[in-house]
Parts: C-alpha cells; sequence; structure tokens
C-alpha cells in the first residue's frame, strides 16, 4: 500500500502548517518513499495525489488537466493510468461541465485510454479528440493548428 501520511509543524497556531509525505507499508513496515522511487514512480505519484486532491476537495470537478502524463512511465504504468483515466472519463460522461484536458506527444497513450473507454458499457464515446501542431506559414513564421480527430481514425 502506498499512503499520503500529514503531520503538522510546531509552531504557533497562526503559522502552522503541514508536511505531506509519500509512505509505503509492507506488513508492518513503513518506509518513506523520498529518494527510494524512480522518476517514472514519482510522475505517476504525482498524478495519483493530484487526482485524489481533485476528488477529495472539487466536488463535481470540472476540468481536469495532465501536461505530458506519461513522462519517464514504463509500459505497465502508462497502460495503467490510460486505463484509470479512460475509466474516470466513463464515469463523469453523465456530468455536464467535465472535460479532460491531456497534453501528449504519446500517441500509443491516447489508444490505450481510446481502448478503454470502448469496453466501457453504457458510455458513448467521445466523437473526437483534438490533435495541436505547429506548421510553418507562407510567411515564414510559425503557427499553431489544431485539428478534430475523429476517434476511428486513431
Amino acid at each position: 500500500n502506498i499512503e499520503i501520511q500529514s503531520g503538522q509543524d510546531s509552531g504557533s497556531r497562526a503559522n502552522r502548517s503541514y508536511n505531506y509525505r509519500i509512505v509505503m507499508s509492507k506488513g508492518n513496515t513503513q518506509m518513506d518513499m523520498r529518494g527510494r522511487c524512480s522518476a517514472g514512480q514519482r510522475v505517476l505519484a504525482s498524478i495519483v495525489i493530484r487526482l485524489a486532491l481533485a476528488e477529495t476537495f472539487c466536488l463535481n470537478c470540472g476540468v481536469i488537466a495532465l501536461d505530458e502524463p506519461t513522462t519517464n512511465l514504463d509500459f505497465e504504468n502508462k497502460r495503467g493510468l490510460g486505463i484509470a483515466l479512460g475509466q474516470i472519463i466513463a464515469s463523469r460522461a453523465a456530468q455536464s461541465n467535465f472535460q479532460l484536458v491531456v497534453i501528449t506527444h504519446d500517441e500509443e497513450f491516447v489508444s490505450m485510454m481510446k481502448q478503454e473507454l470502448s469496453s466501457q458499457t453504457g458510455f458513448n464515446m467521445p466523437e473526437r479528440y483534438y490533435q495541436v501542431s505547429r506548421e510553418e506559414g507562407h510567411d515564414g513564421r510559425f503557427y499553431s493548428r489544431i485539428n478534430a480527430v475523429d476517434w476511428d481514425d486513431l
């Protein structure tokens, strides 16, 4: 098990602050994860913590944004994240204000989310996703181009 533990720093009530740490438990032993995690584990823990905080403190949260969430993740963790995000999308489909913004260069990860979404029952697949690219114009300047891509074309 991995959990977040908090502790209050000593000091006056006005200067009260809390420290948070990630702890892994095996049996009756707890181990502080600081300095023991790979880069991929730190990225995944960061994403899990953000999602947990959003679920805890933001009832009916409308937007979840992730920037390059697969950086430093191995294949299995990337697949697990894709499955988890697909399940979040499916469970939030009835929420009128929900949007998931994922900024990624990893098309394999997008395919993993699509595969998980298509396995969900009672859920209508999103019609498209948006792909942003950078292109040089006729004037030599660079411009952003936004294309709507049908899920079926992925």
